[in-house]
């Protein structure tokens, strides 16, 4: 059984790429980074591997996904309130990304996206378990 989770994704620029993510708070382990590639941490078991677009063509025959034109993932990340979902949307937003949604409130499930740089596009939702519908 899988203990960890690598999403890989394409980029442009990995500069560019760990500037707008660092302003989202997220760190990078250097033990898996170097000039082609950057770990980015997003909790104890995920990651997400930003691979420069030559790099990432190595590990597959495939055309890469243009994220800005076709969609092929939604990353979606948990927050711990409704709060916290604006802010970051609000903090991407200020740091490039362009919001591809409007927010969709359930009552029991708010969430919001954005596509980053390269247009990957995440969502990021707060859920409160004990407001679910039965």
């Amino acid at each position: 059984m899988a203990t960890k989770v690598f999403i890989n994704l394409p980029v442009k620029d990995l500069h560019k790429s760990k500037t707008f993510f660092a302003g989202l708070g997220f760190s990078f382990n250097p033990q898996f980074s170097d000039e082609n590639a950057a770990c980015m941490v997003i909790s104890d078991s995920i990651f997400a591997m930003l691979l420069m677009e030559p790099y990432f063509q190595t590990f597959t025959r495939k055309a890469i996904c243009d994220a800005t034109k076709n969609t092929e993932v939604l990353i979606a990340l948990d927050a711990a309130s409704r709060e916290e979902v604006e802010q970051t949307i609000a903090r991407a937003k200020e740091l490039g990304a362009s919001i591809y949604a409007e927010p969709a409130d359930q009552g029991w499930m708010y969430q919001h996206s954005f596509a980053d740089l390269d247009g990957h596009q995440w969502e990021v939702a707060y859920v409160d378990v004990s407001q679910m519908p039965g």
